[in-house]
């Protein structure tokens, strides 16, 4: 059986960017693939107190969870839920990963620790290596598919590096996961999913976007999300056409429509290609998000911490015992055991 592994960070409510780009695609692949492949969900809550440690961590760990299942995940015997910080294998096999297969160099041409350290004084080491700690998640389970937004391709070429490393030097250990472009193939989308800025199309959408307009969280009313569609930037070429270089603002919203309604982006593209009125198809992708809110949020309040605490219980015994069994392995390999 394959494995098919994800995990989504907590810090935060999710924007519409993260459920179309992230959940709802995993939601998909799982529903798709669990019959036949282990589909391994957890919350990488080690990940998440990079950037922010409050009272607020065990809820929203609880809250990340409600979303695959309001997102409508279908669970069965292959789906297994649970928290990174209860496999303690996951914080070994960073450190055995950063003494043996790991370099500075490469670590630190990682984009994100570029970006989130550009300007700053002090940064913490877990933003430099948390790429090493994402590689050894993936790595303890034999992942083959890991379905990603593609500003974490980087990370998923490291992964295949580290593997690849430790490999050559210790004998065959991990499995190696599919190249990105076979990740996306799995994942059935044309490229890696970057839902953009409202306002500023250039960008992604980011739910650390001060200007409100910009983003859609999924905790907005469905009233108030389409709204911000209909206020959303397009441009002034005076028809509808798709093309994110020169036209990211009608295109962001073609690619929105799209996977709302799980259609071939070309589909929809033929579909408006050539119409003038850009108000009219505004009000569809408006109308679509309104109807993906009204109902998620139905779902989400439907989910309660006792189905949440089951799923865990069940998963963290699972995870433990494959994670440990590999564990096992690379301590034996470098002479630990």
């Amino acid at each position: 059986m394959k494995t098919i592994l994800t995990g989504l960070r907590v810090n935060s409510e999710l924007t519409l960017g993260n459920y179309l780009g992230a959940l709802l695609p995993m939601v998909r692949l799982a529903n798709e693939n669990s019959e036949d492949s282990n589909v391994n969900i957890f919350v990488p809550d080690l990940h998440s107190i990079i950037s922010s440690i409050d009272g607020s961590l065990k809820e929203n760990i609880f809250r990340s969870i409600k979303y695959y299942l309001a997102a409508g995940l279908e669970l069965n015997k292959n789906i297994h839920i649970y928290r990174q910080s209860y496999i303690p294998a996951h914080s070994e096999l960073t450190w055995i990963l950063n003494c043996t297969a790991a370099t500075m160099g490469e670590t630190s041409r990682m984009i994100q620790y570029k970006e989130k350290s550009a300007g700053e004084k002090s940064v913490n080491v877990g933003i430099f290596d948390y790429p090493v700690l994402m590689a050894a998640d993936i790595l303890l389970y034999d992942a083959n598919y890991i379905p990603v937004g593609e500003d974490q391709f980087q990370h998923l070429e490291l992964t295949r590096n580290l593997a690849l490393r430790f490999n050559s030097r210790f004998g065959e250990t991990f499995t190696v996961p599919e190249e990105t472009k076979s990740q996306v193939e799995f994942m059935n989308v044309e490229q890696g999913i970057r839902i953009r800025d409202l306002m500023n199309p250039e960008k992604k959408m980011s739910k650390s976007t001060l200007a409100e307009n910009s983003k859609i969280m999924l905790s907005d009313s469905p009233e108030k999300a389409a709204k911000k569609i209909m206020s959303a930037t397009t441009d002034s070429f005076g028809s509808i056409d798709f093309d994110f270089t020169t036209r990211p603002g009608i295109s962001n919203l073609l690619y929105i429509e799209a996977l709302i309604n799980n259609r071939p982006l070309e589909e929809v593209v033929n579909e408006w290609k050539g119409n003038e009125h850009y108000g009219d198809f505004k009000k569809k992708v408006a109308s679509s998000v309104f109807e993906l809110l009204e109902t998620f949020q139905k779902n989400l309040e439907s989910v309660d911490d006792s189905k949440i605490e089951e799923l865990f219980e069940a998963g963290e015994k699972y995870a433990n015992e494959i994670a440990n069994k590999k564990l096992f392995e690379v301590q034996k390999k470098v002479g630990l055991r």
